[in-house]
């Protein structure tokens, strides 16, 4: 009886999956470099346009206070600060909601109708356009705050930092109300039996075993939210009030970095203003780079804890 494979057909055969490995490997390399190299491109295109204000302003464009391009003076702190204000305040605002919903879909309702449509609901308020926040928030929530202020005898402006922060948190919770309910179903069920099987509570299972066990991925959510807010632009544009000063206070108007640049970048004529404009970007870029790498190394000690 004739072998069912010759000599020949098998290492032929071997030759030709190997060949088809190396190529795999070769497109997963590329693939991976692309994102390297488009990153460095980014940043040396920031970098590029910006050489004309760094020759000009040096490290007093960061702190510089004012930012009038008719005399050619500008200072980027006002949107440093304001962008600053507007992504932690949304972060602190969204947090005891995204972590509540992360455990209610993913360990109360982990089937059944009622968890498809919860799910289903936050990932779509992912998908809404930002433009759509941003009306919603300009005719709805900005009334709302302008009425409070109102009755706490502020100066009623509607628009300002704590609006902008107010709709960022909203758009934020979504991402990180979603991972954290991946991470939470995943939580071995063993370590939970054994909880319960040693009297323990429901309340008592999930803050001492299974938020400590899952706190890795559900702050790597959280910082996620926290990078889309550091980059929101056209929400936070309609109701931040575009005011180019220090913000006095939460309730005032105020501007951020992405929100100066979709505002002014088509506006800017002079080569030294749009140059500012690529500071300003290329400060974002750095800004977020470091917060995501602090982030990560976050995450990273505590998963090295939590082990």
């Amino acid at each position: 009886m004739a072998a069912p494979f010759s000599n020949d057909a098998v290492v032929l055969r071997r030759r030709s999956g190997l060949w088809a490995e190396s190529a795999f490997q070769s497109i997963i390399f590329i693939s991976a470099l692309s994102i390297v190299m488009l990153l460095g491109a980014v940043f040396v295109s920031l970098l590029l346009h910006s050489i004309p204000s760094i020759r000009a302003f040096g490290f007093g464009f960061i702190y510089g206070k004012t930012w009038d391009p008719v005399s050619a003076q500008f200072g980027a702190l006002p949107f440093v600060v304001g962008t600053l204000l507007t992504s932690f305040l949304a972060l602190l605002i969204s947090l005891p909601f995204s972590i509540g919903i992360s455990i209610f879909i993913g360990e109360y309702f982990k089937k059944g109708t009622l968890s498809s449509l919860l799910k289903n609901v936050t990932e779509l308020l992912a998908g809404i356009p930002s433009i759509i926040y941003g009306f919603w928030a300009l005719y709805v929530l900005v009334p709302v705050v302008r009425n409070l202020q109102i009755k706490l005898d502020i100066f009623p402006h509607g628009v300002g930092i704590f609006s902008a922060s107010l709709i960022l948190s909203v758009m934020i919770i979504p991402y990180a109300a979603s991972i954290g309910r991946e991470v939470i179903a995943m939580v071995p069920s063993d370590i939970k039996e054994a909880a319960y099987s040693l009297g323990a509570t429901r309340q008592e299972v999930i803050t001492k075993v299974i938020l400590p066990y899952a706190r890795p991925g559900i702050l790597a959510g959280i910082l996620l939210g926290l990078g889309r807010a550091l980059g929101e632009t056209m929400a936070v544009t309609m109701v931040v009030g575009n005011s180019n000063l220090l913000p006095l206070n939460i309730f005032g108007p105020g501007n951020t970095m992405a929100s100066v640049i979709a505002n002014e970048f088509t506006e800017a004529t002079a080569s030294l203003y749009v140059s500012a404009l690529m500071e300003v970007g290329l400060f974002l870029f750095f800004l977020t780079m470091i917060i995501n790498i602090i982030g990560r190394y976050i995450v990273k000690s505590l998963s090295i804890e939590s082990k």
